[in-house]
């Protein structure tokens, strides 16, 4: 956990009630405009997915152990070949930079200084160049492209910028029904309208720190990474042309990456161990178990409920990961238990970001770092890699 030296920063003292994840995400709905802060907390339809990530954890309870030296407890956690300080990650989240001030750099830099992972997305408006530059570790999510020769195009431009691991979304044949963004105001691509304009108006800090200082210094934000040049602006009428087209993705299109791509593939989107299977035949190596944070089909199994089959299936042959309602650090000791080896947080992280820039990303790591290892010690543990299902109990 990072100690503090000299004065605290401005964003960090506006964090000092900040106690836990949760807490970041009660001052994003005051900071953020409505239609802004409605994007990020919203999922599909009726919202019932997003429910049940969170409340899938509340399934189990711990059985710790006592009487155990855990003096000498460590949470590194070993991925791909590199260690990383805690076993979870930053999510990957579209528009970030429209959140926070360069939102992807700030996310990216983050994990980089909190010596976790950061996956980056392909619905970012931030080259992804520029972010790899700062931050090498950093991993990229790629929405497919509906073509075979974008897809090999933007595969390539992955790997010239030098990431090594490519996380491809895979539970996107259709755009979700997102009546909650509609309710909140937010639209793609955006609309100016005086709606708007209040907002930006109610809400100044995140006027002037974000959006003006954007377009001052970087113009009208792009969607800069969908395929191997540059997208449309989020304010252009094909931002949605640019979304379509993925229907007709297939296991071949997977098999296609996997020959072209030299680098870790990590398949994100699975909840059915028969899909699981198929991945590890094709040769993945890593599989997110998540139902796109409740964001896509309304009624999905949530994560938690989903790993146990999936980690079954794969028998140890690829990486399972979670991602999907982690809040809290006996969150991921619980994913943990039931066979992830790593998992993955996100809309806390962008709160974070959009409240506290770099600074607020830094506590939230360290707040959910601090859970862990308090838990740690309370179960009796003295490496993650101990968390097994005989620590939980099924409620």
């Amino acid at each position: 956990m990072r100690k503090p030296t000299g004065p605290r920063p401005l964003a960090l003292r506006r964090l000092g009630d900040v106690l836990s994840l949760e807490d970041f995400e009660n001052k994003a709905r005051r900071h953020l405009p409505r239609p802004l802060f409605g994007y990020i907390s919203g999922a599909a339809e009726t919202n019932a997915s997003l429910r049940m990530n969170a409340s899938s954890f509340q399934n189990y309870a711990f059985k710790p152990r006592v009487l155990r030296d855990v003096s000498g407890r460590s949470m590194a956690t070993d991925l791909f070949g590199k260690e990383y300080a805690a076993p979870f990650g930053i999510a990957p989240m579209g528009i970030s930079a429209l959140m926070a001030y360069r939102g992807d750099l700030v996310l990216a830099k983050g994990a980089a200084q909190s010596g976790i992972s950061m996956i980056m997305s392909g619905s970012s408006l931030i080259g992804m160049e520029e972010v790899a530059q700062v931050a090498p570790d950093t991993w990229f999510q790629a929405y497919l492209p509906g073509e075979t020769d974008r897809i090999d195009a933007l595969v390539d431009r992955v790997a010239a910028s030098g990431f090594k691991v490519l996380t491809l979304t895979v539970d996107t044949a259709a755009l979700a029904n997102r009546e909650n963004n509609i309710k909140a105001g937010f639209s793609t691509p955006l609309r100016p309208g005086l709606k708007l304009a209040w907002q930006g108006i109610s809400h100044p800090r995140w006027t002037i720190g974000t959006f003006l200082r954007t377009i001052l210094r970087h113009g009208i934000p792009h969607f800069e990474n969908s395929y191997a040049t540059r997208g449309a602006p989020i304010i252009s009428s094909s931002v949605m042309r640019d979304f379509g087209k993925k229907d007709h993705l297939h296991w071949m299109h997977l098999q296609r990456i996997r020959e072209r791509w030299k680098g870790r593939l990590v398949v994100k989107g699975m909840l059915h161990e028969d899909d699981a299977r198929h991945a590890v035949q094709i040769g993945v190596d890593g599989i997110i178990v998540s139902n796109h944070g409740g964001r896509q089909l309304d009624g999905a199994l949530s994560p938690l409920d989903a790993l146990p089959a999936i980690v079954d299936a794969v028998g140890g042959k690829t990486v399972v990961m979670l991602d999907g309602g982690v809040r809290r650090g006996s969150d991921v000791l619980k994913a943990l238990a039931l066979g992830a080896r790593f998992v993955f947080v996100g809309r806390p992280f962008l709160y974070a970001a959009s409240v506290g820039g770099l600074e607020g990303v830094l506590l939230a790591a360290d707040i959910l770092k601090t859970e862990i290892h308090r838990n740690m010690a309370l179960l009796g543990l003295t490496s993650v890699n101990e968390m097994s299902k005989p620590y939980l109990y099924d409620v």
